[in-house]
């Protein structure tokens, strides 16, 4: 018998809360959050949490001794760019967690669900190798799957 790690069920109530909590965040975000193509992700250079305290105290540094900033970069742009990061990780970093334990939920409720549809299947295929009235078509009708 198949291990049944998980079993819920989400409320209607709930599931109509969350989908108005995400419209809510979109729609608040939306004025903030761009797209990308993919050849400007391929091409951007990239800060991750090992650079972030670099570029933190590079901005440190630079306000605080600003005869070193070189004429070409807007320092007011900078800490504007590093000040949206750190605004925008407050948001990012709870929603990253939330996302991957929803794929984890859902990969096992999948895994679950397909399983035993397997096994469902494999028995309708043996009902109709023996003849079983009713089998053939429903075996003929979920193969079409593989």
């Amino acid at each position: 018998m198949q291990e049944n790690r998980i079993s819920i069920t989400v409320s209607p109530e709930d599931l109509e809360a969350l989908q108005t909590a995400v419209a809510t965040m979109q729609t608040i975000l939306a004025p903030y959050l761009i797209t990308l193509n993919p050849t400007d992700r391929q091409t951007l250079a990239k800060m991750n949490n090992a650079s972030l305290p670099f570029v933190q105290k590079v901005m440190d540094y630079a306000t605080t001794n600003p005869q070193f900033v070189p004429a070409y970069i807007d320092l007011p742009e900078l800490k504007k760019d590093v000040d949206a990061v750190d605004t925008l990780l407050q948001i990012y970093r709870p929603l990253e967690q939330l996302f991957n334990n929803l794929d984890h939920t859902v990969m096992l409720c999948g895994s679950e669900a397909y399983v035993a549809s397997l096994t469902f299947y494999n028995s309708v295929k043996q009902a109709a190798k023996l003849n079983v009235p009713g089998a053939e078509p429903i075996a003929n009708d979920l193969k079409t799957r593989f």
